[in-house]
């Protein structure tokens, strides 16, 4: 079918016919390997790819999982030696999916998996500090020094310190319970922040994303599809 690239962004959320049009002027919009010229030009939704930001945009057919992903499984499409958390869907439901983000291979937890390249490129921004919340058992005792000091951003051996933090201890003793509140996804980053303040995370469960909470009645390895309104959720600015 044709249609015109304005139309079929705004359909795709991408943003409005002019909020697209200003995409398309600032050369971030492409069709397969040119970049789009005018908001009339024509594309076939049989044939044509589009991406925004190198992006795969989808016209339809969206789908959306909400996966509790166990320990030792990759975050990732194919491995060659390690299980995915692709496979664990079934077959027929597997093309173009792709989980939004990454959970290290001995983390649990909350992960998105989708075809919609637009919502994984705006959970994933840094630009957007979308908030992803995790629950951790740690070895020392966490105190509320280490709290004000993951409220101010620690020196993970980067170029900046980490952006603030919000550490709640739910029990402070030899192992600790705590959750704890980030807005970036630097590599392995709750574990090195711990590591800054002479710690170590011995499990670490991914509890939310944004406004979306993983369900409790999902075990390991689980999934489910999101609701509208969850999709709305994991949407929402």
């Amino acid at each position: 079918m044709l249609i015109r690239i304005d139309k079929f962004l705004a359909d795709a959320k991408v943003g409005s016919r002019s909020e697209v049009k200003g995409y398309i002027k600032k050369g971030r919009i492409r069709i397969n390997a040119e970049v789009a010229k005018k908001a009339e030009e024509k594309i076939d939704t049989e044939k044509d790819v589009v991406y925004f930001d190198d992006t795969k945009v989808c016209g339809k057919g969206f789908v959306y999982y909400m996966l509790n992903k166990p320990k030792g499984v990759v975050s990732a499409t194919n491995d060659n030696l390690n299980q995915t958390v692709i496979d664990l869907i079934p077959e027929k439901y597997q093309e173009e999916l792709f989980p939004v983000g990454r959970l290290d291979k001995d983390t649990e937890g909350l992960l998105i998996v989708t075809n919609d390249g637009v919502l994984a490129h705006n959970l994933l921004s840094p630009k957007k500090h979308v908030s992803k919340t995790y629950y951790a058992l740690i070895k020392g005792f966490v105190t509320e020094e280490d709290v004000a000091m993951f409220q101010e951003g620690l020196d993970i051996g980067e170029k900046k310190p980490t952006m603030p933090a919000d550490l709640h201890i739910l029990k402070s003793q030899e192992i600790s319970e705590i959750e704890v509140t980030i807005c970036e996804g630097k590599f392995h980053q709750v574990k090195r922040m711990f590591q800054a303040v002479s710690k170590e995370v011995i499990y670490l469960k991914r509890i939310s994303m944004g406004k979306l909470e993983l369900d409790k009645r999902l075990q390991p390895g689980e999934y489910r599809y999101l609701t509208e309104e969850e999709i709305g959720l994991l949407k929402s600015k």
